[in-house]
């Protein structure tokens, strides 16, 4: 692995981890379970950004680990999406990545471009299940139903798209963290242990941003040669 990471992917993933610790010290200092999410879920982005199916194997476990703190503020909106749906697609992606790999290089999962057709429906896929999923987080009373629904479309239009192998499932996890941040701020409001998990969502946006461009260079690199 010597090498393996730039300086700058060191230097973003070396002050996530920092501002995530320093966040948890100052506003949590006691549910250690959402230190650990944030951290697996942290690290899983700079391996996502390098294309690398590891990433998504962590991803399984912060998922599992994010419903549970979803449960704990009846953000069942939250809840559901990860363990009934981000989580389960994360296991597919990791296993089209493993897969679909660059060249035979298993760190670096071969980049691929969707139609317009698969477009429409993916969207169509989207407004359906978001559809579904608004009456069942009214049945169970969530919390903050809007941004909460919100997410349920993000969070599936990411996973398509990951699962999919197209350099956009970074932006529409960009735009899920910008909802989850929505989100926990309004829970913060209530409980300002939270704030950890909200300052957890700004870095996975900045980390996501660079996952973005970093599989803009991989998909400009991969076609050249």
């Amino acid at each position: 692995m010597k090498n393996y990471f730039s300086k700058l992917e060191i230097i973003l993933w070396s002050s996530s981890i920092l501002l995530i610790i320093g966040s948890f010290c100052i506003f949590d200092r006691e549910n250690y379970l959402t230190l650990l999410a944030s951290l697996i879920g942290v690290t899983s982005l700079i391996f996502n950004a390098k294309g690398n199916p590891f990433g998504q194997l962590l991803m399984v476990f912060f998922s599992l680990l994010y419903g549970i703190i979803s449960f704990s503020f009846a953000y069942y909106g939250e809840m559901i999406t990860y363990l009934g749906m981000t989580m389960p697609m994360a296991v597919f992606a990791l296993i089209s990545w493993l897969q679909n790999p660059y060249k035979e290089n298993r760190a670096e999962v071969k980049i691929n471009a969707i139609s317009t057709k698969e477009t429409l429906f993916m969207w169509i896929g989207a407004v359906g299940i978001t559809a579904l999923f608004y009456f069942v987080l009214e049945y169970f009373h969530t919390a903050n139903i809007i941004p909460s629904t919100i997410s349920v479309t993000t969070s599936f239009v990411a996973v398509y798209l990951t699962f999919r192998r197209s350099p956009l499932f970074a932006l529409a996890y960009a735009s899920n963290d910008i909802v989850l941040i929505i989100l926990w701020v309004m829970a913060s409001v209530y409980n300002i242990r939270y704030i950890s998990v909200v300052v957890c969502f700004i870095t996975f946006l900045i980390n996501d941003i660079y996952g973005y461009i970093s599989w803009q260079k991989m998909k400009i690199r991969q076609s050249q040669s």
